[in-house]
């Protein structure tokens, strides 16, 4: 009979740090914290703003604003992230290229980042679990039909496309949902409430 024991020495967690972007910036935030430079406090309040203040509400109020007005509809799909800065003034247009792709009847859009977790924070707040885990990161690439139909419930007919974005460094994604119809009478305020956040990942159709 003989004893198994599984250590970890730090040869070991800095290559699994390497392969694992979450891992990387905690050790970060640790270092950060330790040497005083940085507060748990201070972290708490970023993430609560993204959280509560900020979430994917940018987002929503530019799909609403496209959903109702033809001309920001063409600059959200032409030069994204100046467009969403129209809608929230705090939203930097330098920080980031932003590409919104449109679904259509025929066409669905789904964003993912198969090489970390690029995602557009300004715009959408916090990124979702699932959209940093290898299985999504995967799966949206090889078999994205199955994967919205089995992990979100999202079936799509098979004759309508699936288009997949690979979201970078450089450049992030955000889909524009199809307006839901018996909506014509929404203010802008109103349809904003309808959009969420998976719909501007492309995890969900609102129609």
């Amino acid at each position: 009979m003989s004893d198994h024991h599984h250590t970890t020495d730090a040869s070991t967690a800095d290559r699994l740090r390497d392969h694992d972007p979450e891992a990387r910036a905690r050790a970060l935030q640790s270092l950060l914290i330790e040497k005083g430079l940085l507060s748990a406090e201070a972290v708490d309040d970023v993430i609560a703003t993204y959280e509560d203040d900020i979430g994917p509400l940018t987002g929503a109020k530019a799909v609403a604003r496209a959903w109702t007005d033809p001309d920001y509809r063409e600059r959200l799909t032409s030069d994204g992230i100046e467009a969403v800065a129209e809608v929230n003034a705090d939203v930097n247009d330098e920080v980031m290229e932003l590409r919104v792709v449109e679904n259509t009847p025929d066409t669905h859009n789904l964003v993912v980042c198969t090489l970390c977790s690029c995602y557009p924070w300004a715009v959408l707040g916090l990124p979702p679990t699932w959209y940093k885990t290898p299985a999504y990161r995967s799966r949206a690439v090889d078999k994205p039909r199955a994967l919205l139909a089995e992990e979100f419930d999202t079936h799509l007919d098979d004759d309508v496309e699936i288009q997949v974005w690979d979201s970078n460094s450089e450049i992030r994604y955000m889909v524009l949902p199809q307006r839901p119809p018996g909506t014509a009478d929404l203010s802008e305020g109103e349809l904003a409430e309808l959009v969420t956040r998976n719909s501007m990942i492309g995890a969900e159709r609102l129609v």
